[in-house]
């Protein structure tokens, strides 16, 4: 990786920040049981929390186990999620998961990535916010558009792919703030600089490396 010195150190001030920023790791994607958290993290795949939140509202008030989402009807589950993008592709994985997770563990959620990626719907991504939030494990560091965007705009990686990012930043990251990465970046990116160009010269991370003002990648 070029310049692996450099991006250490220019890391290492981003992620003291998110730490003291965002001591506390916690989604905003309100669930009350651990597969309405894993349905809640597939349905948020290129869409926003804010949209998974209001379609969750009322789908959790029917659907809580493993084992509900499992039986739901197909056709009706898929009209139920139609507000979110990709909802048939969404609603096959989820029950197909739900099936899975009820036949094979007992209806317990997986406590590894191994495990998790082998159900639909999951990838590494979803694999690691997961296993984080579910179990407080932090074996990578999941890569979303957000986490995507800063690792471009502040030369941290040279790749496109969202798990080739996840591990370029693994590797500059001590594993023990692993678990602020994603969190941080997400939230900052919600409420403090969003990807539109704008001028973002005072905000914090960009007074870190300046130079994070001029460069807006464009999203692939």
């Amino acid at each position: 990786m070029k310049n692996l010195d450099e991006r250490k150190a220019r890391v290492k001030k981003i992620v003291a920040y998110l730490k003291k920023a965002y001591p506390e790791v916690k989604s905003e994607l309100h669930h009350k049981t651990a597969f309405q958290f894993v349905v809640a993290v597939v349905l948020s795949a290129q869409c926003t929390d804010k949209a998974v939140n209001k379609v969750t509202a009322t789908l959790f008030k029917k659907y809580k186990t493993a084992k509900d989402f499992a039986a739901a009807s197909p056709a009706l589950f898929t009209k139920e999620i139609s507000a979110i993008p990709f909802y048939r592709n969404k609603a096959k994985a989820i029950i197909g998961a739900a099936k899975i997770v009820t036949e094979k563990y007992k209806g317990k959620v997986p406590q590894t990535e191994a495990e998790l990626v082998t159900l639909p719907g999951v990838g590494y991504k979803t694999a690691h916010v997961i296993l984080g939030e579910l179990y407080d494990i932090w074996e990578g560091i999941p890569t979303d558009t957000h986490v995507k965007r800063f690792a471009k705009r502040f030369d941290l990686t040279d790749q496109n792919d969202l798990k080739k990012i996840s591990k370029d930043l693994e590797e500059l990251v001590p594993k023990k703030d692993w678990k602020y990465v994603n969190n941080g970046l997400v939230l900052y990116g919600r409420y403090v600089c969003n990807a539109r160009p704008h001028d973002c010269v005072k905000h914090p991370l960009t007074k870190l490396w300046p130079e994070a003002a001029t460069r807006w990648p464009k999203a692939k």
